[in-house]
């Protein structure tokens, strides 16, 4: 009887749901649906196109291969050096994101839980960088990353053309949006909890990090998979910090470089096998991770 009111029910949540929309509800559907043909598409070719050979790429672009060539994955795995520049993305996100929401979940902690003189403009100085386009900063962010190159001991890991200066520029980059997010996340976590914990005499940090951490879990895994996602599409960063040595590259020079070079040598299907590599973990990370993710957008709005 109660599997059955339950159908019942939902199906007239959504009757009533389109009544009071009514013709919006319509256009709504039209429109999400405009926005998968869009999105779905140009991955659907890319991937097809992956595939081929470069006659069946300009010939009818949209036809079956007439066999799989996977030689197109190994030749931009090996010659292009994808293997080499994927491995340096893995490296540099997984260090930048971890960085990113280490720093920013205690800012956000912080300015979201705590009250003392010049709360609210350190977190407006953050909120701004949202504002702030990158491309603005590339000239003086150079000289400052070549600058950090010069301190004693530790310049020759965070200077340009290293991994270590670009995981900073990665953390700073990501910082705001992180900082805005997780401080309106962290106003909806009950205090009471961490009011007990002081009172049993637990020390600030251990509250954050065994007690409003976890609690956090929705918001902080969402804001951690749109940070992989910004800083594996990076691009215009690296260009300009990573220059001279081509073993340092990321994965998305790496693509650009096999762009440049298919003008000349017309090796596309090893340019979309390469964008092929790109895309696959990506989807892979978002289709793992999509519950987590609607979980930490609409908790904060639950709460």
């Amino acid at each position: 009887m109660a599997d059955a009111v339950i159908p019942r029910s939902r199906a007239w949540a959504r009757e009533e749901r389109r009544r009071r929309l009514g013709p919006l509800s319509a256009l709504t559907h039209i429109a999400l649906l405009v926005w998968t043909v869009l999105v779905v598409v140009p991955i659907v070719w890319t991937f097809l196109a992956s595939v081929k050979s470069e006659d069946e790429i300009f010939g009818d672009a949209w036809s079956l291969p007439a066999s799989l060539r996977f030689d197109n994955w190994a030749r931009a795995w090996e010659q292009a050096h994808i293997g080499q520049y994927m491995i340096n993305s893995i490296v540099v996100v997984a260090f930048g994101t971890f960085g990113t929401m280490l720093f920013g979940s205690m800012a956000a902690y912080v300015l979201a839980r705590y009250r003392f003189r010049g709360n609210r403009a350190i977190y407006l100085l953050f909120v701004s960088g949202l504002a702030f386009p990158v491309y603005l900063a590339l000239t003086p962010l150079f000289f400052v990353v070549q600058n950090m190159g010069t301190v004693p001991l530790i310049g020759r890991f965070i200077g340009l053309n290293t991994h270590g200066g670009l995981v900073l520029v990665y953390i700073a980059y990501s910082l705001p949006f992180t900082v805005f997010f997780l401080a309106a996340f962290f106003r909806t976590l009950p205090g009471a909890v961490a009011e007990a914990a002081f009172v049993d005499g637990a020390s600030h940090a251990r509250v954050f990090f065994r007690i409003m951490l976890p609690m956090a879990k929705p918001g902080i895994v969402s804001v951690t998979i749109f940070n992989v996602l910004g800083q594996w599409n990076q691009y215009q960063l690296p260009l300009v910090l990573l220059t001279s040595d081509r073993d340092k590259w990321v994965l998305t020079q790496g693509i650009a470089d096999i762009s440049t070079a298919a003008g000349y040598d017309a090796d596309w299907s090893a340019l979309f096998a390469a964008l092929s590599m790109a895309i696959l973990p990506m989807m892979i990370v978002y289709t793992l991770f999509q519950s987590q993710i609607q979980k930490g957008l609409t908790a904060g709005a639950l709460k």
